[in-house]
């Protein structure tokens, strides 16, 4: 079976009626991507913020060209736009074939569970690629995790992953030993933790709860990748739940929301510092 696309050069106020048209003329899929490199950081809450140059991606199956040319004519407005055809394969093998292992420090690995692990003697985390935000390719990923690869053994140590995700930082203090309380108010992303969790042999070690079911604890650690105006909000919340001098390490954070969250975060904690990586930041520090 052949595919034929659609990509629309549309502007961000006209990409959802663009969008909805396309549907009711049978799109199979419609996507939206950015056509100028335009970054959209940090929505506000119950906003679905678009580029302001948008593609719009219509996909259909092959059939009646003709018939499908005079139907995108009706289109109001018409903007310019490319076709394509798309021969069919296994999209899934395709997107996974992205996929490779990553290093991250000394000793940390994230591997895709189809390959083989680059060093067996490693601290292998095996994870695929999945509906939970986390494989270790975003720069915060990869700042926390370089952050626990030089903490060294944490065996006998309980830590805190706030906002797990698809449980990637919790797996990996869970492999250099803590047990580790894995939080998120995503029921979706509790679950990735779990069979991730349970692919990666720690399961015994990490629970996984939703925020109110977060007992008092006296943790280690704590690491939080969410984004900084949830940080700015949690602050007494994640100082309470570390003993004193436990380790802290907050990601997510633009250069310039910095100064905002050590301002916060100075309260509860000292030897605040940061590492940058691509524009985003790490804060460790320590528990007053």
């Amino acid at each position: 079976m052949a595919w034929i696309q659609f990509i629309f050069a549309s502007t961000g106020e006209q990409a959802e009626n663009l969008s909805d048209q396309l549907q009711a003329l049978g799109a199979v899929a419609v996507t939206l991507s950015d056509a100028a490199d335009q970054p959209v950081y940090e929505p506000a809450l119950n906003t679905t913020p678009v580029w302001s140059q948008t593609h719009v991606s219509a996909l259909f199956a092959d059939g009646d060209w003709q018939a499908l040319q005079q139907a995108i004519q009706t289109l109001e407005p018409l903007p310019f736009y490319q076709v394509q055809r798309l021969k069919d394969q296994d999209w899934v093998r395709v997107c996974l074939a992205d996929f490779q292992p990553m290093r991250f420090g000394q000793r940390l690995w994230v591997c895709p569970s189809w390959q083989a692990v680059p060093d067996p003697q490693a601290v292998n985390i095996l994870l695929d690629p999945g509906l939970a935000f986390g494989t270790g390719t975003h720069p915060t990923t990869a700042l926390c995790l370089a952050c626990l690869d030089g903490l060294g053994d944490l065996s006998g140590q309980t830590w805190v992953d706030y906002g797990c995700g698809s449980g990637i930082l919790a797996i990996a203090a869970a492999k250099l030993g803590a047990e580790v309380w894995a939080v998120d108010n995503d029921p979706q992303a509790l679950l990735a933790t779990h069979n991730n969790a349970v692919k990666n042999q720690v399961a015994h070690k990490i629970t996984a709860v939703l925020p109110e079911n977060l007992p008092a604890l006296q943790a280690d650690g704590l690491l939080a990748n969410i984004l900084a105006n949830p940080l700015l909000q949690l602050a007494p919340t994640l100082a309470t739940l570390l003993k004193p001098q436990a380790q802290l390490t907050l990601s997510g954070i633009l250069s310039a929301q910095a100064e905002a969250v050590l301002a916060c975060y100075a309260q509860y904690f000292n030897h605040l510092n940061t590492t940058s990586q691509a524009g985003w930041l790490r804060i460790d520090g320590k528990k007053s």
